[in-house]
């Protein structure tokens, strides 16, 4: 079956986004070009798929595009920000676990990435670029932000407080498996597949980051 896409049309960027494979998803300047860039992360994504017990089917790349959304000014800083009709769709039990699933696969391929990245990362070329420990800690900040959006409420841990990620990423998890009528988790919040999609995304997003500085 081919790949339930989404597309985000911002003024300067456009992002593709699978919908049924939280974290898969990436920009470019028109829609061709976000969709060939999200089927060259298939590969990179892959990985992660596993880490979850699950498997890419063969016409993963082949997309069929049931959605296009206009974006904002989010959408052009680099961020999936739009909520699809298709994320409001019911999420069975076992579907919300699949998702969560990748989500914490996510999870742990950034620890993994992390924990093999120089603390020096490369700069950019006008010499840009958070180092490693400055990633971690951005991302565990979104991470707690977006954890309001579903209704959870946290500090945001330190780097180095293993016991309180982990808190926080089981509450977050446990959210997210349960079987959802496709209505926001809570007022002015998002709805449970759009979350998945969204934590997923931040978190490969900067673990690709790290590993592209991380060469010479």
């Amino acid at each position: 079956m081919a790949t339930r896409v989404c597309i985000e049309v911002g003024s300067k960027k456009v992002f593709a986004s699978a919908l049924d494979w939280p974290g898969w998803a990436r920009s470019g300047r028109t829609e061709e070009a976000a969709l060939a860039t999200l089927a060259e992360y298939a590969a990179r994504y892959s990985p992660v798929v596993s880490l979850a017990g699950l498997k890419l089917p063969k016409t993963a790349t082949t997309f069929t595009v049931v959605e296009r959304l206009k974006g904002n000014a989010s959408t052009d800083f680099g961020i999936p920000a739009m909520t699809a009709q298709a994320d409001r769709e019911r999420l069975t039990a076992s579907e919300a676990k699949r998702r969560a699933s990748l989500v914490t696969a996510a999870w742990a391929y950034f620890d993994q990435v992390a924990a093999a990245s120089p603390a020096e990362l490369r700069k950019g070329p006008r010499g840009g670029g958070r180092d490693r420990d400055k990633i971690i800690d951005h991302v565990l900040g979104a991470e707690v932000a977006y954890a309001h959006k579903i209704g959870i409420k946290e500090r945001q841990p330190a780097i180095d407080d293993v016991a309180a990620i982990e808190a926080l990423r089981e509450k977050i998890a446990a959210v997210l498996a349960a079987p959802s009528d496709g209505e926001p988790l809570r007022p002015n919040g998002w709805t449970a597949r759009y979350a998945a999609s969204r934590f997923a995304w931040h978190v490969l997003d900067h673990a690709w980051e790290m590993q592209d500085r991380a060469e010479p």
